[in-house]
């Protein structure tokens, strides 16, 4: 059986706008258990923090992604922890995780261009001592982020022709 906390996360994980009362209601339980709740589940990281989601493709053209692979040569037991202080520190620096596979970290940059993102890539992360070697992947289209569809369907408004 789920916990009132696990509905709560998963609730707020789909809709962080949810009032105290509309959790209350949804769960049926006490507003003041919901606060409660919620106020242990910040307090413990387990909710770090809410974000709404902006396709900015639609508001402005300055809004460039990238998937950074990283390569590394971590040092001692802890290696992989040390990088990912320094990585993680980065204000371009959006999503961070070390993965399985040909490479170690998969970072998420952004930045206003493609050279604001090519000259951090070059000038700091492939500088660290501890980086082998990295390979960038430019985002061109988001179709979908965060669970979330971002490609709205849009109506052709070209004319049809017919022989």
């Amino acid at each position: 059986m789920e916990t009132v906390s696990m509905k709560i996360l998963k609730a707020l994980e789909t809709n962080s706008r949810l009032t105290n009362s509309d959790l209350a209601i949804m769960l049926d339980v006490s507003e003041d258990e919901i606060r409660s709740e919620i106020s242990r589940l910040e307090n413990d990281h387990i909710i770090c923090g809410y974000h709404t989601l902006i396709n900015w493709n639609t508001v402005s053209d300055e809004d460039v992604t990238a998937l950074v692979e990283l390569r590394v040569t971590p040092q001692g037991g802890d290696g992989y922890q040390k990088i990912a202080e320094k990585i993680k520190d980065f204000p371009q620096v959006v999503t961070l995780y070390l993965v399985s596979g040909a490479y170690d970290f998969l970072v998420t940059v952004k930045g206003r261009t493609l050279k604001e993102i090519s000259l951090f890539v070059s000038g700091k992360l492939a500088s660290l001592p501890e980086v082998q070697s990295t390979t960038t992947h430019f985002a061109l289209s988001k179709y979908k982020e965060l669970g979330v569809d971002l490609d709205v369907e849009k109506t052709d408004k070209r004319m049809v022709v017919t022989p």
